[in-house]
């Protein structure tokens, strides 16, 4: 293999025209109970992009069922015109904090380090120019001086931030990133917010699993309203409508009273 074959191999391909990701008819089941139905998506590319919608709706399930990380009863997955599982150096990912072993004896700068392994191939290791990228992106979450400390030395928004910048050493194209603002102050939530919006002012797309209705227009571009199946989808001043947001949340009355809060918010 060349060293400008690996590249390519390295960094995916993109299609021309092609959307960042479509998902077409993916049904996703656990021990035969339908979690999520027949899920038809096509996103756009370079947007903020929230997935909402109410406990056991299937938000997370949509990032992993698309990410391969559990299984597809049916459906194809698509990133860029070619199977996800061909673009993963194409894409990054934050998991729930909860999902992670933080117990794990592993330094802060090795966390973000481990987002560069895409990157390299099949032979490299990581080098000087790999270790400057991931100091670089812990600068980017202000989490420099804590390099050398053990990941579970640090708060629970401190943790999320070092994900975040492991999945900014990818320098990927598209971001699955699940319910990063969870958990974490203001200040944390402020900053995670910054670093999606220099994402999409380098054209990059970000699709976030999201909790708070209050937030979604003020953080976002684009949402999906999802609750088994796809309610609706597009960009938030279409789609964000207390009308979809009623047939999301199903007449839950202290969900819906944030909704109306949230929509009132258009004409603040």
């Amino acid at each position: 293999m060349t060293a400008t074959q690996e590249k390519a191999l390295a960094q995916g391909a993109v299609a021309v025209d092609a959307p960042p990701l479509e998902i077409h008819d993916m049904t996703v089941a656990y021990q035969r109970r339908p979690v999520l139905w027949d899920i038809d998506l096509q996103l756009p590319e370079g947007r903020l992009i929230a997935i909402i919608g109410p406990n056991g709706a299937g938000k997370s399930t949509l990032i992993k069922a698309a990410l391969g990380l559990v299984p597809r009863a049916s459906g194809r997955v698509e990133v860029y015109g070619r199977p996800i599982e061909k673009q993963l150096s194409l894409i990054g990912y934050v998991p729930q904090r909860e999902s992670v072993d933080w117990d794990f004896p592993v330094s802060v700068l090795d966390v973000v380090m481990m987002g560069r392994y895409g990157r390299l191939g099949w032979f490299r290791r990581p080098g000087r120019e790999d270790r400057e990228a991931a100091m670089d992106c812990l600068r980017k979450v202000a989490l420099q001086d804590f390099a050398g400390r053990q990941i579970s030395q640090l708060s629970g928004g401190q943790q999320q931030r070092v994900f975040l910048a492991r999945a900014l050493a990818q320098e990927a194209r598209l971001y699955f990133m699940d319910e990063p603002f969870a958990g974490v102050d203001a200040a944390t939530e402020q900053a995670i917010l910054a670093i999606l919006q220099e994402l999409r002012s380098h054209g990059r797309t970000v699709v976030v699993v999201h909790h708070s209705l209050q937030t979604v227009r003020e953080y976002f571009d684009h949402v999906v309203l999802l609750n088994m199946r796809v309610v609706a989808h597009g960009p938030i001043e279409e789609v964000f409508t207390e009308e979809n947001l009623r047939n999301t949340y199903g007449g839950r009355l202290p969900l819906l009273e944030q909704a109306a809060d949230a929509v009132q918010r258009r004409s603040v």
